[in-house]
């Protein structure tokens, strides 16, 4: 029944038409990060700067995990998880009309896991339970500060699995330390897991800073190593999600 000041008193007004719809059902994008920080924030940043590939596809972000404690937070445990919400999610678009099969639509909702390298023993194992069930996953050796990195240079040095390497190079990065404030030149490493917009949006409107670090990330020779992820040394493919998870091209 629609409302409004042209309604008839004490009746319905059948004459009236209603305009459907024109509310476009977003991309669910379903999110599990091994990190409690620095990958979540660094998402709310796409949510808030990135620039769609093709207007008027949104997306919308589900952190999965917000609350899970540390030992559902190592790779294995987490797609596990993954699994069960991706058969979930991809129940209710069926049910909501979306088609998987013979052509998939665009916002058919999509699963994420990110985790690193680090040292975990479960790398290979992880990687295989994604698989077949169709769960995405946003992986970097040795973690996910060397794609931070890669917005500021092209880095191509194996870092021996070592992240505090990684990261001790982003905070050694020009302006680095004055996106936290204050007049010191030093971050802590508790700092350092914040991120921050100027660390990644660009400065002038021509220039691409995802497109920039994405060049410098296909370039890492870390699957050149075999088929053993644990081995890809260093390597990053945050940018699959955000082209592909989100359609973001540009921030």
């Amino acid at each position: 029944m629609v409302r409004g000041k042209g309604r008839d008193r004490g009746r319905d007004n059948l004459g009236r038409v209603r305009k459907p719809s024109t509310r476009v059902r977003p991309r669910e994008v379903y999110i599990f990060t091994e990190g409690e920080v620095t990958e979540p924030e660094y998402i709310d940043f796409l949510r808030v700067h990135g620039e769609l590939k093709v207007p008027g596809r949104p997306f919308e972000i589900h952190f999965e995990n917000s609350r899970a404690p540390s030992k559902r937070r190592k790779p294995l445990p987490l797609v596990e998880d993954a699994v069960d919400c991706l058969v979930r999610v991809e129940k209710a678009a069926r049910q909501a009309g979306l088609k998987k099969e013979p052509e998939r639509d665009w916002n058919w909702p999509q699963v994420w896991c990110f985790f690193d390298r680090d040292e975990h023993k479960d790398i290979g194992p992880a990687f295989a339970r994604a698989r077949n069930p169709g769960v995405n996953i946003a992986y970097s050796h040795p973690c996910f500060e060397l794609w931070r990195l890669l917005h500021y240079q092209n880095y191509t040095g194996r870092l021996g699995g070592v992240c505090g390497d990684a990261a001790a190079l982003l905070k050694k990065q020009p302006g680095f330390a004055a996106t936290y404030g204050g007049r010191g030149g030093s971050v802590s490493a508790e700092q350092a897991k914040h991120v921050k917009t100027d660390q990644l949006a660009a400065t002038v409107p021509e220039q691409n800073r995802f497109e920039q670090a994405k060049q410098y990330a296909t370039r890492l020779g870390g699957k050149q190593a075999g088929l053993d992820p644990a081995r890809w040394d260093p390597y990053t493919d945050v940018y699959r999600f955000v082209e592909d998870g989100l359609g973001v091209c540009k921030y």
